[in-house]
């Protein structure tokens, strides 16, 4: 029932929303995965604001369509914390000289990349944590006279939740990557952006995705 009533409001709601057929697996070169990470000022969407913005866009296998970064310089950087500072390196001189951009050109920019990697395919947000770093960037969007939901379908990916329908049932990113073998994001300040933790991201899903692969292989030799 539930399905089906989702399934009827993405239907009646299509025209005006970011939105391809379903299901993706049976509609493949119609959908793709925008994978994102963003750096922040805080953690309250709204209040706090996107410093700098990495995304990478995939096909559902995780082969790579385009990526984009780029620093912001956000109109209220007084709001940003020590903490979030000694996480992202987030410096207001640094990154004058690192060119971050204005709000409403990164905004541009990146909806020029979006428009050219998605290339007609629908594209369902990615994320570790998604719901923060999709409310951040729905935050900057409005902002400039634009919205989440007319460039991005109504659903979202978000990893962790990926990884413990594969066995794997831990939030934390390092305790994910070390059950799959992969190295944790990094924690270097400055080294840390919004593309290490795309690149982070896509290294993720690539490797749920073969171990939901061999998964699947193993039961059908039982």
């Amino acid at each position: 029932m539930i399905r089906s009533l989702i399934a009827a409001f993405l239907l009646a709601t299509a025209p005006a929303l970011a939105q391809g057929e379903f299901p993706p697996q049976e509609n493949r070169e119609a959908w793709g995965l925008a994978i994102v990470d963003v750096e922040t000022t805080g953690l309250e969407a709204g209040h706090h604001e996107m410093i700098d913005l990495g995304a990478i866009y995939t096909d559902l296998d995780g082969n790579e369509l385009g990526r984009f970064f780029i620093r912001i310089h956000p109109d209220h950087p007084e709001r940003a914390t020590e903490f979030v500072r000694s996480i992202n390196g987030f410096d207001e001189e640094r990154w004058t000289g690192l060119g971050a951009l204005s709000e409403a050109d990164a905004v541009e920019r990146f909806l020029a990349f979006h428009a050219e990697a998605s290339g007609g395919r629908t594209m369902l947000f990615t994320a570790y944590n998604a719901w923060f770093d999709r409310n951040f960037l729905d935050a900057l969007l409005q902002q400039h006279g634009e919205s989440f939901r007319d460039h991005f379908t109504y659903f979202l990916l978000d990893l962790p939740s990926l990884a413990w329908g594969a066995g794997i049932p831990d939030m934390m990113n390092a305790d994910v990557a070390g059950a799959l073998g992969l190295e944790a994001e990094t924690s270097d300040p400055l080294e840390h952006t919004g593309l290490s933790g795309a690149e982070w991201n896509l290294a993720l899903y690539r490797a749920l995705q073969a171990r939901i692969a061999a998964q699947a292989g193993r039961e059908g030799q039982d």
